[in-house]
């Protein structure tokens, strides 16, 4: 525990490695799966593979942490002797988790929890939390971690696409991103989030190869030169996202690539199989 008996927790969606919140000692809220058998806990008895051998025959649903989930994740941080928390979530244009954490906050006299709105989506929303985690090793403290986090909100940016939009739109997240377009015309979209935290086109591609081209076209331009963290993810499609980062690798200067990793479950529901993506973060 830091002097400041200061922690970071996210909900499942941050999309944040086991090993990477270990090391940091990020805690987890997971996000609920839900198959006629049972509800899983993302990331803990189901995984992304699980639903894309699944898919198409089976759409689970999801759902967010209920209030007394929150709350008990509270009472344990607490009993470890943490007295300030930082908690990261996903965009609330895009789920209900912030809203529950941010109810659940104003209920508690004993911890002081900032509740951070990212108006992102996955490792767009966990680069936070990552970067807030290190800021407390190194010993900033707590309130310019959260003072600091409400500047750096737009310098987090995801730019993704996938083989269909089928799954984005039968979940309800399909935001401002056309998708009859796309299932005609055989075009795919670079999605990203906007300020307000709902997915967007970036632009529109046509096949995987001139997709990475256009991804890192929209990457350099987002960069703009700055000192970057990227992170590449991928929706069950392996092979493209290794061809990303060695892309990523010749092209992208004063950046350094955390990690390669697949989607967690909760986002492969609403994206589907065949994504690849990259977080960008910029002067870490």
């Amino acid at each position: 525990m830091n002097d400041q008996k200061a922690v970071v927790f996210v909900d499942s969606g941050c999309d944040i490695p086991k090993n990477v919140r270990e090391e940091l000692n990020i805690k987890i809220l997971p996000l609920r799966v839900m198959y006629p058998e049972k509800d899983y806990m993302d990331g803990v008895d189901i995984d992304p593979m699980m639903v894309y051998q699944r898919f198409p025959d089976e759409f689970p649903s999801t759902s967010t942490p209920s209030l007394a989930e929150v709350m008990d994740v509270f009472e344990e941080m607490k009993n470890e002797g943490y007295e300030r928390a930082i908690a990261v979530t996903i965009s609330s244009g895009l789920s209900r988790t912030y809203n529950t954490i941010r109810l659940a906050a104003s209920e508690e006299e004993d911890l002081d929890v900032y509740v951070y709105d990212s108006k992102n989506i996955s490792m767009g929303s966990g680069i936070f939390a990552i970067w807030a985690a290190k800021k407390l090793q190194e010993g900033m403290p707590f309130g310019k971690i959260c003072e600091n986090l409400e500047k750096k909100r737009s310098d987090s940016k995801v730019f993704f696409y996938m083989d269909t939009l089928r799954y984005l739109q039968r979940g309800g997240r399909i935001g401002k991103v056309t998708s009859v377009v796309g299932e005609v015309l055989k075009l795919k979209p670079i999605i990203s989030c906007d300020e307000g935290g709902t997915y967007y086109t970036v632009a529109k591609i046509r096949g995987a190869k001139f997709g990475k081209l256009r991804l890192l076209e929209e990457i350099l331009k987002f960069c703009q030169g700055h000192k970057t963290w990227l992170v590449i993810e991928e929706g069950d499609a392996h092979s493209e996202a290794v061809q990303m980062q060695k892309m990523l690798e010749e092209h992208t200067k004063n950046s350094e690539i955390l990690f390669e990793q697949q989607i967690t479950a909760t986002m492969a529901i609403n994206t589907g199989p065949g994504l690849v993506g990259v977080i960008v973060f910029r002067e870490p």
